[in-house]
């Protein structure tokens, strides 16, 4: 199959779908390699993402799927009559910050870094398919762990968790580093003073 023709079979599976597909299978349905599959999807992509277009490809994780351009969402959420999710509140942005940097996480992990109760939030948050189930840990009473959703990263535009910008406490600790390394140099003592 020629290459246009492969990149229009990427472009119909992502269309189709409405959800993300592995590029695994996508190569695998087109009966090419991973790497030329990548190579094609990423072309398609950048045709895609241009700031004028409506519509976008957004890779997540080892998956890709095809969305709508957010500049364009009021229009879109008008046209189809789709009421707007209400924004997150605090206590639920602060409940997906631990899981999304601390992954897989527990319930009594998330409490202890809040200090509260974080049952209402965690069901909230699950309802909005924002972070999931992952598994028990091998404790007495087998606690359930939660991590983040392909749907989180969609919402938050990133591709996978390693992208999250980092915490303001290591970037802290770093300087601090930085500042007593350099306050050392300094001493008398480094100087052989």
């Amino acid at each position: 199959m020629e290459l246009k023709k492969l990149q229009g079979a990427i472009e119909a599976i992502l269309f189709a779908s409405g959800e993300a597909v592995e590029l695994e299978r996508m190569a695998e349905a087109l009966e090419i390699d991973k790497f030329t599959a990548e190579k094609l999807v990423q072309k398609l992509m950048g045709e895609y993402n241009r700031g004028d277009r409506g519509i976008r490809i957004l890779r997540l994780e080892d998956s890709y799927q095809m969305c709508t351009n957010s500049q364009y969402g009021g229009k879109v959420r008008a046209a189809l009559e789709i009421r707007r999710n209400t924004p997150l509140s605090q206590a639920a942005m602060e409940v997906l910050a631990v899981v999304a940097y601390n992954q897989p996480v527990t319930k009594a992990f998330v409490e202890q870094v809040r200090g509260v109760d974080c049952s209402g939030v965690i069901t909230s948050l699950m309802a909005k398919g924002l972070i999931e189930e992952r598994g028990r840990l091998d404790l007495p009473g087998r606690p359930l762990l939660y991590g983040t959703t392909l749907n989180f990263l969609r919402c938050f535009g990133i591709s996978s968790p390693d992208e999250l910008p980092p915490l303001p406490q290591k970037e802290e600790k770093e300087d601090h580093q930085q500042q007593a390394s350099l306050l050392e140099k300094d001493s008398p003592r480094a100087k052989g003073l």
